[in-house]
């Protein structure tokens, strides 16, 4: 059964943005990055795009038949835009030989393209607003564009410019606290410190999941992909549990 768009609002669908926020984000573009690199190599790569697929199609399905922020149904979500926003930008280079560079152009052009609409059909690209199917569809939009965009950038850093991947993660690092120092000290108007932050964290996410998975040989430790999966997993599993008990991200919201 299709899902309704409406307009009509009401409690909020995302979380409070707080430090366990900044955490698990960080750590599911890790987690999406290194598990799209073993699900490549663990089984052919148009059947690791199928079940990628498939699961962030089911985590979507799942997330708006909520009515309001719900912890594990909401990060679901977003480690599986994760996972499939990974494959969607390795598959261009992989698969169709497009250059970084112009697979992040594209990217870049498409999460231009998604917050251009959503400010103009809503007014607001807060996401303390995102309280409506409607609203929520847009910002699904965004985040799924963040993924691809920030993977292309973050292999176009890495191998296009050859920074490799430790370097790469240096560099993400500080851009990150660019936006941060920026809404701190210098008043950033706070809806464009969030949404750059949020970007900048998918290629600093990925480029520290590749740096710990990758071979030796190709700039990373060795420690392999399927382990660094495995072990942000249970870490964000464990951060997920903790705020469904607690609601520590959801009470200012509820209360």
């Amino acid at each position: 059964m299709a899902l309704p768009l409406v307009s009509v609002r009401g409690v909020q669908r995302v979380p409070e943005i707080t430090v366990f926020f900044w955490l698990i984000k960080g750590l599911s573009t890790a987690m999406g990055e290194s598990t799209s690199d073993f699900m490549v190599h663990a089984m052919p790569p148009i059947a690791a795009v199928l079940v990628g697929f498939a699961g962030f199609t089911t985590a979507m399905v799942i997330q708006f038949r909520m009515r309001r922020y719900v912890a594990w149904t909401y990060w679901l979500a977003v480690v599986m835009v994760g996972v499939f926003g990974t494959m969607v930008a390795d598959v261009l280079h992989v698969g169709f030989d497009v250059p970084y560079w112009l697979s992040a152009a594209l990217f870049a052009g498409t999460l231009a393209a998604a917050v251009l609409i959503w400010r103009r059909v809503e007014g607001t690209l807060s996401i303390h607003s995102v309280d409506s199917s409607r609203r929520e569809m847009f910002y699904w939009l965004a985040v799924v564009a963040t993924f691809a965009f920030g993977t292309a950038v973050g292999d176009l850093s890495a191998v296009t410019l050859h920074l490799g991947y430790f370097a790469s993660a240096l560099l993400f690092a500080v851009a990150i606290a660019i936006p941060a120092v920026g809404f701190a000290r210098f008043r950033w108007n706070a809806v464009f410190a969030f949404w750059l932050a949020y970007v900048l964290t998918r290629p600093l996410g990925a480029s520290v999941a590749d740096w710990l998975g990758k071979p030796v040989p190709e700039g990373g430790t060795g420690v392999g992909s399927g382990l660094v999966a495995l072990t942000l997993t249970l870490m964000i599993a464990g951060l997920v549990t903790y705020l469904s008990s607690t609601r520590r991200d959801a009470a200012a919201r509820l209360s």
